[in-house]
């Protein structure tokens, strides 16, 4: 793992978990696999505390842990997986698009708690959608529960794998062993569930263990049914879902909504039959995908052949033929697709960083592969000095790759081949590093910000829980806006200047990680077809 990296997990786990599951998350990513008391010296930090983050970072999957061969426990970091809290709000709002409200809930519950029982998720989930009714309904667990179904039947969320641990007499106990098996992942415990959410009351901080004793019975589950299987969110499916969203785009912005609604469906045929890491999809016949089209998508089954021959023809190749039989059988080229939005990418941040003529350049030496610099001027149509000095450019910040080919084995100039070429994937991970580095530069910016602003926050807090309670007690209009007053005008101001910040720097994050996401795929791609 690089600095930046490394940098960038430390803020995230210290802006999401606090100071001291920072300080252990971060000593794990550093210096990998280490036993408790090598932790607890190291990082300076008292055995409880430590003992308290290390359950936090493995309640959350940051953090595994292993027996070593000398009998001591050692824990090791999940380095990916804190990169992964970046994306955290994508997966809450791809759960809303998809599933309403109930989904956006369940996915937010799992990403808080790290993992959770069925039954327990779907109790806090009503109680939470319960409190949002002004009508004074109540959620029934029922329509909880079918929407978690429906989640686990299309792989958003699944099994925590269980963990078999044997002791014997006189011996330590042995490495965990992941005993879940694939098909049991995503199937959902039969459980009666009879009830509905509950509102929060004040007398409730009073009952304390009443209030415990009594939940399982308020909830109607059946006891033993549920007991010892957590649930979690499948990050996999969510970048499966992430990455034929971004196909799904490309192929509107270049052909058209139709040809988009037929890959889209394609895609929705194979995204559970299709493994994370395929290069294809599952080959389907132009029947099957004719069967499958949106009801309200009326299009005629000529057209549909005529939209699925021009997809297969076309350059990009998202599209590609795998047989006649049945009409035709069609497949995604995944890595082909990646591969393109991925360059796409390359050559947009060449173009805003030099300007349309080296991106013209750039275009060009991806097209031919090497080229001399003569070449490059007579293609791209560009007096010699400025082409020369586009290219230094590029080549200065590794954008560009320069190699010498000697005609003799004394490498004189005059008789060696200077040929410009592009290596897309050097170049990915170079810009996957800078995007990193933006994310933290952003997130840093974003604590700056209220750091500066602490005592206004902090101000404007106390005002409206104050004006919250007197609504409550039925104060008078006149009293709440002479609560208002309290904040004066440059001070409302400030806080508006405030908020459009960090939205700015919000939005930010959620852009950069989008290009990040992009970039990560194709560099896994790329692994996945050496091997």
């Amino acid at each position: 793992m690089t600095a930046v990296e490394m940098q960038l997990s430390a803020l995230l786990l210290r802006e999401h978990y606090g100071e001291i599951v920072d300080r252990v998350g971060s000593f794990l990513i550093r210096t990998g696999a280490q036993p408790l008391r090598v932790i607890v010296s190291e990082t300076g930090t008292s055995s409880d505390q430590v003992k308290k983050a290390l359950c936090v970072l493995i309640q959350h999957g940051l953090v595994t842990y292993q027996m070593h061969k000398r009998g001591f426990v050692e824990y090791s970091a999940q380095s990916d997986r804190c990169l992964r809290i970046l994306r955290f709000p994508r997966f809450i709002y791809t759960a809303k698009t998809l599933y309403g409200d109930t989904g956006e809930l369940i996915v937010e519950e799992l990403l808080l708690n790290g993992k959770m029982t069925l039954t327990a998720a779907i109790r806090k989930v009503a109680d939470r959608l319960t409190e949002t009714m002004e009508d004074g309904k109540s959620v029934e667990y029922s329509e909880v529960l079918a929407t978690f179904s429906q989640l686990a039947d299309t792989h958003f969320v699944q099994r925590c794998p269980t963990i078999a641990e044997g002791t014997a007499e006189g011996r330590p106990p042995p490495a965990p062993t992941l005993v879940t098996e694939e098909k049991e992942m995503y199937i959902v415990p039969k459980v009666t569930l009879i009830g509905r959410g509950k509102r929060r009351r004040s007398s409730d901080d009073d009952e304390g263990a009443t209030r415990s004793k009594r939940a399982k019975k308020d909830s109607g589950v059946e006891s033993g049914q549920d007991d010892g299987i957590y649930w979690q969110i499948n990050m996999v499916r969510f970048h499966q879902h992430f990455r034929d969203q971004a196909v799904i785009s490309a192929v509107s912005n270049k052909m058209d909504q139709t040809s988009s609604e037929i890959v889209r469906t394609m895609l929705r045929m194979s995204e559970v039959t299709t493994s994370s890491n395929a290069a294809f999809t599952q080959p389907l016949s132009s029947n099957e995908i004719f069967r499958a089209l949106p009801a309200g998508y009326n299009i005629a089954k000529q057209v549909l052949d005529q939209y699925l021959t021009l997809l297969a023809d076309d350059p990009l190749e998202f599209v590609g033929r795998s047989g006649d039989s049945g009409g035709g059988m069609f497949v995604i080229n995944l890595h082909k697709a990646i591969a393109s939005l991925a360059i796409a990418n390359l050559e947009s941040i060449v173009q805003e960083r030099f300007g349309s003529r080296c991106a013209r350049i750039y275009r060009l030496l991806l097209r031919k592969r090497h080229l001399e610099q003569k070449q490059v001027e007579d293609f791209a149509m560009i007096p010699a000095k400025e082409a020369k000095e586009m290219l230094y450019k590029m080549l200065s910040v590794n954008l560009v790759t320069l190699q010498e080919i000697p005609k003799t084995p004394d490498h004189a100039p005059s008789r060696t081949f200077y040929l410009y070429a592009v290596n897309p994937l050097s170049a990915a991970r170079m810009l996957l590093q800078r995007c990193y580095k933006t994310v933290a530069n952003l997130i840093e910016r974003r604590q700056f910000e209220t750091k500066e602003n602490k005592r206004l926050l902090e101000k404007s807090q106390r005002i409206e829980a104050i004006i919250a309670s007197m609504q409550a007690t039925g104060a008078e209009d006149s009293q709440l806006q002479e609560i208002e007053e309290m904040i004066t005008a440059p001070e409302r101001q400030q806080l508006e200047n405030l908020k459009r910040n960090v939205n700015k720097l919000d939005a930010s994050e959620i852009q950069v990680d989008e290009t990040i996401f992009i970039l990560e795929s194709y560099i896994n791609s790329t692994k996945a077809k050496s091997t």
